[in-house]
């Protein structure tokens, strides 16, 4: 993991970690019909979100007539666990892997009480390469549309009573597709799944870590785009645009949507 005092530039020029960028950029209304909260927020398109910024989460809460109901709130990137004391000497919790997250201290918490979905209409990974710098490549659905990382949160209290509302995007190993790239990618939920990942009181951590899986190799595709990501600051449309837009445009002929 990255040191939290660490600039979000870092994780280019380093050694990239899952999932260190992404996007969010349909329209509110998409994003609320599509996970169904209650509150009708107003925010601008984010192409190129890097840890520590503000990043929208949903979450799910009972009411006192006993109906759970889903709602957005925005969280900082960087998940801090309760026993967290100063978090200038701990780890940027951007990610937390699936395997053995149940059992793990700063985690096993929040897996039981605290699980969310990060909406997103996009994400960012970079490939090695032989020599010169890594290739940038963006990862959407394959079918077009809004995708769901799972996702833990806390509220996270300071000596001075203040709070902060952190979060995490939970990680699970590349499907076949995907594993040219990275050996990671974000745990993928689909909709029928959202009520088991976030109703903790219904669905017990077990049930819901067994949903944290690779996503199939048709779900998600991608194309190379150009070095302009890397730095955090560069938050345009123009980031996304296709390296070989030429490719691009001759996989939508061949699959249509």
């Amino acid at each position: 993991m990255s040191d939290a005092r660490r600039a979000p530039d870092a994780f280019v020029r380093g050694n990239i970690i899952m999932c260190g960028r992404f996007a969010i950029t349909s329209p509110p209304e998409a994003v609320r019909a599509f996970f169904g909260y209650a509150e009708k927020p107003n925010f601008p398109p984010r192409y190129n979100i890097a840890p520590t910024q503000p990043i929208p989460i949903v979450h799910a809460q009972r009411g006192a007539n006993g109906v759970i109901a889903r709602h957005f709130r925005l969280a900082r990137w960087g998940f801090l666990p309760g026993f967290v004391k100063d978090p200038q000497k701990f780890p940027l919790l951007i990610n937390a892997r699936a395997e053995g997250i149940a059992e793990k201290p700063s985690f096993r918490a929040a897996i039981r009480r605290r699980r969310c979905l990060v909406p997103a209409d996009a994400w960012y990974e970079w490939r090695k390469n032989l020599a010169g710098p890594k290739t940038p490549f963006l990862l959407h659905s394959a079918t077009g549309g809004l995708l769901a990382f799972a996702g833990l949160w806390e509220t996270w209290s300071d000596p001075q009573g203040g709070e902060v509302d952190t979060a995490c995007i939970i990680t699970t190993s590349a499907n076949g597709a995907t594993a040219a790239l990275h050996d990671r990618m974000p745990a993928l939920l689909e909709p029928p799944q959202f009520d088991a990942w976030l109703d903790t009181d219904e669905f017990e951590s077990q049930h819901a870590v067994a949903l944290l899986r690779p996503a199939p190799d048709d779900k998600v595709a991608f194309y190379e785009i150009g070095q302009q990501v890397n730095r955090a600051a560069n938050d345009f449309a123009e980031i996304q645009a296709p390296a070989q837009p030429d490719l691009i445009n001759l996989a939508r002929a061949k699959n249509p949507r």
